[in-house]
């Protein structure tokens, strides 16, 4: 039986996501295993560079079965880097810790590696059963014909919605104010707050069954 583990927003809680890993890893046992990350890496917390490093490592280690996918905050990041909206937003949203873990004063002195790497992340990871994504989808519209910009930025309707979506929908970008990922029966929301003082949670999926296993927290 391989394992999927989808951890929620770290938010540049590096300790956290370090701590999960491990524990994901202890609880494979030796099977297969998979990673799948929902996005927002950085921005807010202390370490936005570290946990970028981190990743980019773990990808280069286990390229095949480690998926991050694009959160908000990456794509606010680029677009600031790219020009097309004033900095002053994505300061407000986090973006000023993220520099400081870099030790730069403007997102374009950003390490080129890292920029290059959060602009490669898919938006979007779909293994049959499950549909992984940073904020949720359009009910109104199939899976394969999505925007972009709900992808990334979406809350509702989506998450008031009860309708079946032939997959149940992974993802974060809404913290849970209880601290636990809050499954639903079309949808799981892992962002359990890590950078807000609620633990980092990993859901645990076999390939025996849609909905999870179990989940792992790192405090």
């Amino acid at each position: 039986m391989s394992l999927t583990y989808a951890i929620g927003d770290i938010h540049g809680a590096l300790h956290k996501l370090e701590t999960l890993i491990a524990r994901c890893q202890q609880h494979a046992d030796g099977r297969p295993l998979r990673f799948v990350l929902v996005g927002d890496y950085i921005d807010r917390g202390p370490q936005s560079a570290g946990v970028i490093r981190l990743l980019i490592e773990l990808q280069a280690k286990m390229p095949k079965n480690v998926v991050a996918l694009m959160g908000n905050h990456e794509a606010m990041v680029l677009a600031v880097i790219d020009g097309a909206t004033p900095a002053a937003n994505w300061l407000d949203q986090g973006g000023a810790a993220t520099l400081r873990s870099y030790g730069v004063a403007h997102a374009s002195e950003l390490p080129r590696q890292h920029v290059d790497w959060m602009r490669a992340l898919p938006l979007s990871e779909d293994d049959g059963r499950r549909f992984f994504v940073h904020a949720g989808i359009d009910p109104q519209l199939p899976l394969e014909a999505q925007d972009e910009f709900d992808l990334l930025w979406i809350r509702e309707p989506f998450l008031s919605d009860g309708r079946d979506y032939g997959r149940l929908i992974v993802h974060g970008h809404t913290p849970s104010l209880s601290g636990i990922a809050d499954l639903q029966s079309n949808r799981l929301n892992l962002d359990t707050g890590a950078v807000f003082g609620g633990p980092l949670t990993a859901a645990v999926f076999s390939d025996e069954q849609t909905p999870p296993i179990g989940f792992l927290t790192a405090e």
